[in-house]
């Protein structure tokens, strides 16, 4: 059983100079490519179930699946709640056998996301769980822009809440579907470094250029990234193509097989960027 919280995984990376894949699940195809890349890279993998997976699919199925896969594996696998935007959400996922939740308070005024931030810390270590925060607004490609975090309120965050990881706002966007030539804000990043010794998270990793990806993980406290786009822009064109190639398929099982191995191949190279790769 290798089931581990965040803590477990972001510890390690962060004082060994690595990075750790939080990697964004829709439904079981990429699930389970993302646990076979974690076993042949021999590296330590996030499997996250945000917003728009729990749209689609139950928190009680999703734990089921995420906690079977997790169990089965040969490396170390967090199960871990993104976004989730209150204190009942984090505690059915913690209820589910998730064994990290976020909850994202960052749209909330400072005051009000301490508090509530701190609650969830509190209730989710009380059960063995790991919980991230976040502090700054992440925005969104084509929608609501970002709001970066502040050195001087991160500290406070950090010291106020005793989150275990730290999601930042510093250049990064939520669905970007190219890389950002500019890439991180890294004087912001390391205005952040010189007050808290949290595990720093970016949101909107896929928009991070692979070598910044590559040289941060090593060189900041940056412990996780989370990948959601870059993986998904694999699996559709996998899709079309098996579509283009089979146009007589109609089963579900042989079309989504196609994407198993692109998957794979495209996480391995994620794991490789932020070099948790054979550790």
């Amino acid at each position: 059983m290798t089931l581990v919280t965040l803590n477990d995984v972001i510890q390690p990376a962060f004082h060994k100079g690595y990075a750790v894949a939080g990697l964004v699940t829709l439904g079981w195809e990429d699930m389970r490519a993302y646990v076979e890349a974690a076993e042949m890279c021999q590296a330590p993998i996030i499997l996250q179930a945000g917003p728009g997976c729990r749209a689609h699919t139950p928190l009680p199925i999703l734990g089921k699946m995420l906690c079977h896969l997790a169990e089965q594996a040969s490396v170390p696998i967090v199960v871990h709640l993104d976004h989730g935007m209150s204190h009942e959400e984090c505690a059915q996922a913690i209820d589910c056998g998730f064994s990290s939740v976020m909850f994202d308070g960052s749209r909330l005024p400072l005051s009000e996301n301490i508090e509530k931030t701190a609650a969830v810390v509190e209730m989710a270590h009380r059960a063995g769980v790991s919980c991230e925060g976040e502090i700054g607004f992440v925005g969104y490609a084509h929608g609501a822009q970002s709001s970066g975090t502040i050195p001087e309120e991160a500290r406070q965050f950090a010291l106020e809440t005793a989150v275990d990881a730290m999601a930042v706002s510093v250049g990064n966007t939520h669905l970007q579907l190219t890389h950002d030539e500019q890439g991180l804000d890294e004087k912001r990043i390391r205005e952040i470094e010189a007050l808290s010794d949290v595990p720093l998270v970016i949101h909107g990793g896929s928009g991070v250029p692979s070598a910044q990806r590559n040289r941060l993980s090593k060189t900041s406290n940056i412990c996780k990234f989370n990948i959601g786009t870059e993986l998904r822009k694999i699996f559709g064109p996998a899709v079309q193509e098996m579509m283009r190639a089979h146009p007589d398929k109609f089963d579900r099982n042989e079309i989504l097989s196609g994407v198993h191995e692109p998957i794979v191949a495209g996480t391995c190279k994620v794991l490789n960027d932020l070099n948790s790769a054979m550790r």
